[in-house]
């Protein structure tokens, strides 16, 4: 079960002016489950997005990375169940193919079709049947569409993930709703895990180009379950421009900062949710690095942290041996680190323990005080460099028995 994440409402899942959304069933792996999902945007949408940086990206994220700047992009295609990567030249086929399906089908070029797949990797895209269940798709396009979507993009996932902001900008008001998908092979590295975040705010194209890596950078390139960077990651940012709000310039602006906000909360939101529900995760974890040299050494510290295998299964034992996470974070590659300066604690629900400072365990710190903490559902890991002002938080969870399970069945 996912650590304190629950499937969203359909009814708090807002329309977003200009985008329609359409699920069918294609039987690309397997038989009777919605795994193909279509994605109708507006004339005068403007799209942004970031992608895997995995030498072995997916045919997709290739097609995507093609055919993004070339022009207005009118609709996206996403499959699971086949990641369509490592096909060589003939996924690549196969995903313009998909592009030029969906293309004739709706009435646009094929070049402002973007692809995304998600699923299993080194097999090849059965393309015949995801063109076979397009018009399907198409028949469901409908503007509260988002509930079957983000089941529709569901792979290892226990529970879909989406949700929805409101705010107001220029006098108007301005929705936003996204969606998110992944629960392993998941330590983004943009600019297995997909996000869609759409909004009917009026964006100018090069302000949603730099808010697209900004925002990908704080929410899904701080977070990770197994340390493994898929190659497939993308995140797509959508502004159909149809709120009727003042375009947003200026990144000066009061009302680019609230958008920004609204953009990064949601962000953050669908991002930390593919954590709580990591592939047999039971803790949320929570990584404040602060006292760095650096916003890159504090992230290299938060990650070592979360990545590590003995850490996250300490975790998951609610067993305080954490002598770990000081050996994690002596490893994380800053070579002038002065452990006796570095302080370590612990938290969760209202309950702060200071593990280990001057080079060694607390004075104060009692084991039975750690292993309170380790029990409960959410935790957080402070550690304070001492080397600066720069900070950087970043979200993981533990290991159980069931990420091996799943992950060892992944196939069958």
């Amino acid at each position: 079960m996912p650590v304190l994440l629950s499937p969203p409402a359909a009814a708090a899942l807002l329309p977003v002016a200009g985008v329609r959304l359409g699920v069918a069933e294609a039987a690309i792996r397997k038989q009777n489950r919605k795994d193909l999902t279509l994605i109708e945007l507006a004339p005068g949408a403007r799209v942004a997005g970031v992608f895997t940086q995995n030498r072995f990206c997916a045919a997709p994220v290739q097609v995507c990375k093609a055919h993004l700047p070339a022009g207005e992009v009118r609709a996206l295609v996403i499959n699971t169940g086949v990641a369509n990567a490592g096909t060589g030249e003939p996924g690549l086929a196969a995903a313009r193919a998909s592009c030029e399906a969906v293309g004739a089908l709706l009435g646009v070029s094929a070049r402002q079709v973007l692809p995304f797949s998600t699923g299993v990797i080194l097999e090849p895209l059965p393309v015949e049947r995801l063109v076979a269940g397009l018009p399907a798709a198409r028949e469901a396009l409908r503007a509260d569409g988002w509930f079957d979507a983000c089941h529709g993009i569901m792979t290892t996932d226990t529970v879909p993930k989406a949700a929805s902001r409101q705010v107001t900008i220029g006098g108007k008001t301005v929705t936003l709703t996204g969606m998110s998908k992944g629960a392993g092979m998941i330590k983004p590295n943009m600019a297995t895990m997909l996000g869609f975040l759409a909004t009917d705010a009026d964006v100018a194209q090069p302000l949603l180009d730099a808010l697209v890596k900004e925002v990908a950078d704080l929410s899904f390139n701080s977070i990770t379950v197994d340390g493994d960077t898929s190659t497939n990651d993308s995140f797509i940012l959508i502004a159909t421009g149809q709120a009727g709000n003042p375009t947003l310039s200026d990144p000066a602006s009061a009302d680019y900062a609230t958008f920004r906000a609204a953009v990064l909360d949601l962000s953050i939101w669908l991002a930390q949710a593919i954590v709580r529900d990591g592939e047999g995760a039971t803790k949320f974890i929570t990584l404040q690095v602060e006292g760095g040299a650096s916003r890159d050494e504090c992230r290299k510290v938060g990650y070592a942290i979360g990545h590590s295998p003995l850490v996250k299964t300490a975790f998951f034992a609610s067993d305080p041996n954490l002598g770990r996470i000081l050996a994690a974070i002596g490893y994380a590659g800053i070579d002038d680190l002065d452990v006796s300066r570095l302080r370590v604690w612990l938290a969760s629900a209202g309950e702060e323990v200071l593990v280990a400072e001057q080079g060694g365990r607390a004075a104060s710190y009692r084991e039975d005080a750690g292993a309170r903490v380790m029990q409960e559902a959410e935790i957080t890991v402070r550690v304070d460099l001492a080397r600066g002002s720069a900070t950087a938080t970043l979200w993981s969870c533990d290991f159980s028995y069931d990420y091996v399970k799943i992950n060892a069945d992944y196939r069958s």
